[in-house]
Order: C-alpha cells, then structure tokens, then sequence
C-alpha cells in the first residue's frame, strides 16, 4: 500500500513541475508577444519612401567599382533589394531566378542588390559562389538594414523605383514572373 502512495505522490509533483513549467513558458511568450504588438516600427509598403541604408559589399560583389554605397547613391535606377541567409531554403529557391533576372535587366538601369541577414560571412560567400551570383551583395552589420525595413524572415524583397519609391514588398520567394510584372512597368 506504502509503494502505491509514494507512486501517486512522485506522479503528482512531476505534474506540478510539469504545470510551472509550461506556466513559465507560456508567460515568456506572451510578454513577447506583447512586445511585438507593441512595436512602433512598421514595415514600409509600397508608395512609401524606401529607407537609405549604407552598405558595405563582399569583397568582388561591388557596386560600380565602389566597396561602400547606399541606397540614396542608386536614385535613378530601379533597385531590386533582396533580403537572403544561405540557411534559407526559400532563398535557395529564387536565388538562380535573381540572378537570371539582374543578366537580363543589367543593362537597362536595374540593380539587384542582396543583403545577407544573420548569416556568417564564409556561409555567405559560399552560398552566392555556388548559386553563381554576380550582381552587388552585402552583410547586414549589426542588423541595421532589417531593422529599417523591418523584415520579419527570409527571403524578403523590396523593389524600389528610380524615385526611391517602395513600388511592391513581397514576403517570401519571388519568381521572374513577378519581377518581371513590376520591372516591366518602372522601365517603360
């Protein structure tokens, strides 16, 4: 009988370790989920003025020769800025469409600019060797070009026109179809 009673108790305090436990879990979410909610940082949409972020490319993924520019210096030109991490499966979905897309359009005033998000530097070089990639690509130092465009995840793109004008955010892969919809109607 003893035995059936110490069973009972041993099952009624991993229960109650269990339930502190998930009470502790479930309190943390929810700040965070306040936090979230609370958040004053808006993603800029379409017709809004695309944030100026400075960058720092990759060594050999240069912007008219130049290893620093920004987005300000592009004005004039319809830019195509990609958000990827070489840990992205979706990323590794649109990367040979972007850069299929930018030999196309290099010619005609488009820069395709990528911006490697939380990512390593030897990682990112890798993944933009082994998808090909030739147009100028960046790391996000410090997160400072996310936390303008407040990206939620991985891929995101913002194609922004020859005003610096936001003209079509899309959230996750983008196909040459889409691109080539809305590069199509900036170029005409």
């Amino acid at each position: 009988m003893s035995e059936e009673i110490e069973s009972t108790v041993e099952k009624k305090s991993f229960s109650w370790g269990s339930a502190a436990v998930w009470a502790a879990v479930i309190s943390l979410l929810a700040l965070l989920g306040f936090g979230l909610m609370r958040s004053t940082e808006t993603r800029p949409e379409a017709g809004e003025t695309a944030p100026n972020v400075e960058l720092k490319f990759f060594d050999g993924y240069e912007w008219e020769g130049r290893g620093v520019s920004s987005l300000e210096e592009m004005r004039g030109n319809v830019v195509i800025l990609n958000f990827w991490s070489s840990w992205c499966v979706e990323c590794r979905v649109e990367a040979k469409e972007l850069e299929m897309n930018w030999k196309l359009h290099e010619d005609d005033g488009v820069i395709y600019l990528g911006i490697a998000h939380v990512d390593v530097e030897p990682k990112s070089i890798g993944y933009l060797e082994e998808f090909g990639i030739t147009y100028p690509n960046a790391p996000d130092l410090g997160g400072t070009a996310a936390e303008k465009y407040n990206i939620t995840g991985v891929p995101e793109t913002f194609i922004i026109d020859q005003e610096g004008t936001i003209v079509h955010v899309q959230l996750g892969p983008i196909s040459t179809r889409q691109l080539e919809a809305v590069i199509q109607s900036l170029i005409k």
